[in-house]
């Protein structure tokens, strides 16, 4: 094997810090178990040197630390109000600062422990009571599950979880060793239907306009200051990227920003002129969640200078409008070092928060109330709208809504479906038609692509049985 450059030892060691802080501090995973699932099968130009980079886990700092340059600093991963936080290749340990004391926990919610109990007893979907029902076709359904992990659907494929939810109850389950239904991992791209939800749930407040830049500071003269929120959700910004898909190892795995990344792209094209798949478009997306940061920061600086003790919280806009609504309380948004929600990708999320995220577009935007009646948290119309194709869309059997995948042309799969999909076997398939609900989670190696349309089709063949 050839030396590797500076730069790939320098991202390798990110990705390891990272995945390490993560699963140990936000899955509330060992070691091992990390070594064994995302220090697999990742990147194959940075795969070769995980091993041999030697990473202190420091449980009393919450910090990762693994080496890659003798005349460098290594690079740091550190658990934060959100999730873990990677810092800039160059940045040393004595940068980092004071961070908040938390305690470890698998799932690592906001919640306080007799919090999250509480959440956990609520009838699912808002927590996991009631969730598991038997159904007739238990075993068809335990036979395909099975075989997702006995490798089939994709040769090579490493499954971790899958859950199968029909009428709105959980009719099949199963996990990995080591895993259950509270072990968060990575989303991946299935951040960015999240990234959409949140973006609906700001416009139902009237907070957001998707009609409107996310950046509104742009310079007038600036040709970018005229791409929508709308044209960034549904990859038709017209913006430039280093090839399909857009790799965005700076801001992954190399500590960089989402302001100093995505927001400086130039563009290329007519905005609404093309489809090309981008992280970058969903990071834009993003940033106009940004202004609601800033609220949260003065409803937290409010609440501290009250001249009596309250017990008033402020969890940040994300957890307290949509994801602990919707039950999705073991759900982590992770963000760059300079507060920036990577919500491309870098994302912790449980198989069955996953299932909640699904069941809330299936359920056109509604969650229980926990009164017996449904409270909306999306806007009327916005699920219909965002799983309808509009303007330029990818070659194939597949189309692209608002930051949704939408299958049914000629995959095999009923019209109408769609799914939120992302990198190493991460996806979720919304079949409306036969109010179904399809999750698999995964640990798929490079190269290998799990045949979500054909699960599906199982899964539903085995219902129909």
């Amino acid at each position: 094997m050839a030396k590797p450059d500076a730069r790939t030892l320098a991202l390798a060691a990110g990705w390891k810090a990272l995945f390490l802080c993560s699963g140990i501090f936000v899955a509330g995973l060992d070691e091992a178990t990390v070594a064994a699932t995302d220090l697999q099968g990742g990147y194959p130009e940075l795969q070769p040197h995980l091993a041999a980079l030697p990473a202190t886990i420091d449980r009393a700092q919450l910090q990762v630390r693994v080496a890659f340059d003798p005349l460098l600093p290594p690079r740091i991963a550190v658990r934060t109000d959100h999730g873990c936080t990677q810092l800039p290749i160059g940045m040393s340990q004595a940068a980092v600062g004071e961070r908040p004391v938390i305690t470890p926990s698998t799932g690592a919610s906001p919640l306080k422990a007799a919090e999250l109990a509480a959440a956990d007893a609520r009838p699912w979907p808002l927590g996991d009571a009631e969730a598991l029902v038997p159904h007739p076709a238990a075993a068809a359904l335990a036979r395909v599950s099975d075989s997702a992990f006995d490798g089939g659907f994709g040769q090579g494929g490493v499954t971790s979880a899958v859950v199968i939810v029909k009428d709105g109850k959980i009719v099949a389950e199963r996990y990995r060793p080591g895993f259950d239904l509270h072990t968060p991992q990575r989303t991946w791209s299935v951040a960015k239907s999240l990234t959409s939800a949140l973006l609906g749930r700001a416009q139902a407040l009237a907070l957001v306009d998707m009609s409107r830049p996310p950046l509104e500071d742009r310079p007038d003269p600036d040709a970018r200051k005229a791409i929508t929120i709308e044209q960034y959700l549904r990859m038709q910004s017209g913006l430039w990227t280093n090839g399909r898909g857009n790799r965005t190892d700076a801001l992954y795995f190399g500590g960089a920003t989402v302001r100093e990344t995505a927001a400086t792209a130039p563009m290329e094209a007519a905005p609404g002129s093309r489809f090309n798949y981008a992280n970058n478009d969903t990071l834009m997306a993003a940033l106009a969640l940004d202004d609601l940061r800033l609220l949260e920061k003065r409803m937290a600086a409010s609440i501290a200078a009250l001249p009596t003790p309250s017990t008033m919280t402020t969890r940040g806009f994300a957890f307290d409008e949509l994801l602990e609504p919707a039950g999705m309380t073991r759900t982590t948004i992770e963000r760059d070092w300079q507060g920036n929600a990577i919500l491309s990708s870098q994302v912790w999320m449980t198989a069955r928060d996953l299932a909640r995220l699904a069941l809330l577009h299936l359920n056109d935007g509604q969650v229980p109330d926990g009164k017996g009646g449904m409270r909306r948290l999306l806007p009327e119309a916005w699920v219909k709208s965002a799983t309808t194709p509009l303007g330029p869309q990818p070659e194939g059997k597949i189309r692209y809504g608002r930051a949704i995948w939408l299958m049914g042309f000629g995959d095999g799969l009923p019209a109408g479906s769609y799914g939120f999909l992302g990198n190493r076997g991460q996806i979720a398939i919304v079949v409306p038609s036969e109010r179904l609900v399809v999750v698999r989670r995964g640990f798929d190696p490079a190269g290998v692509a799990f045949d979500h349309a054909a699960f599906t089709a199982q899964v539903i063949a085995a219902l129909r049985h």
